[in-house]
């Protein structure tokens, strides 16, 4: 991210050094509109603007698909365990994390990244924050979505090292269930 910051802001003053130089020249040249030529260095870097904006979202979609790949996978072995009578006490406190990371967009590491993100004053979702519907600074998690996920997370714990295989399934299916939902609206 700092050398992404770092490359936007050389962009950024090689176009002021370049506007500087030639600014006086083509404002001459075209009557006082502005140059073509400064609304094209104007226009690429509005590209390049809106694809980090779409860069993080690729981002934030590939952590939760990767946490929901471990998650589930975890719970597939627990499943497992739980059939051949094995204690499945250390799957489901992980299993349980992973469910709440999934309501997080992430961990601990990854919200420290979001602060930073809002204290440099970048709101991924601006207006659904504003109407209620995303937590400040999160990109694909709904409140909603959150909310079902932590829930999970805890139903998920409270389960315990002997859960039985339909308690398993049942709640590993709300996580499914919301999951699937979040990844379709995309």
């Amino acid at each position: 991210m700092r050398s992404k910051r770092l490359f936007v802001l050389s962009a950024l003053g090689l176009a002021a050094v370049s506007l500087s130089l030639t600014f006086p020249r083509l404002t001459a040249q075209r009557g006082g509109t502005t140059p073509v030529e400064l609304v094209r260095c104007y226009d690429s870097l509005a590209t390049t603007i809106l694809s980090v904006k779409e860069t993080e979202s690729n981002l934030v979609q590939a952590i939760l698909a990767s946490t929901y790949s471990h998650a589930n996978g975890i719970c597939r072995r627990a499943k497992e365990d739980i059939d051949a009578g094995r204690d499945v006490t250390q799957s489901m406190e992980t299993l349980a994390d992973l469910v709440a990371q999934l309501g997080g967009e992430g961990d601990a590491s990854v919200a420290a990244i979001r602060k930073r993100l809002l204290e440099g004053g970048h709101h991924h979702n601006a207006a659904g924050e504003e109407q209620g519907i995303y937590e400040e600074g999160f990109v694909i998690v709904t409140r909603a979505a959150k909310k079902e996920f932590l829930t999970a997370a805890r139903n998920i714990a409270q389960l315990g090292g002997k859960p039985t295989a339909a308690a398993l399934d049942a709640q590993w299916q709300t996580v499914a269930k919301q999951y699937n939902a979040l990844v379709s609206e995309r």
